[in-house]
């Protein structure tokens, strides 16, 4: 994903939530957001999302709260063989 994001590993969102911490994300590199969302603006469903070490689909998805120094990490499936 680095190549939609100008080759950066980490970006700092104020959003308090998952979803507008995404929006933030998104509204920096617009190129993204055709990998993260869908048609609808919906995550997509390959990707993993976690706040620290928790899946967001164990918490309360894009809704999760998020504190000022938590790190939210997205993790694309990988396909092989």
């Amino acid at each position: 994903m680095r190549k939609f994001t100008e080759n950066n590993a980490s970006f700092d969102s104020t959003g308090n939530t998952v979803q507008a911490a995404l929006a933030d994300l998104v509204g920096t590199y617009d190129l993204l957001g055709k990998q993260l969302l869908n048609e609808e603006g919906k995550l997509r469903s390959f990707l993993k999302v976690y706040v620290g070490d928790e899946d967001i689909k164990a918490l309360d998805g894009v809704d999760t709260a998020l504190k000022e120094d938590t790190v939210l990490s997205i993790i694309p499936a990988i396909a092989g063989g």
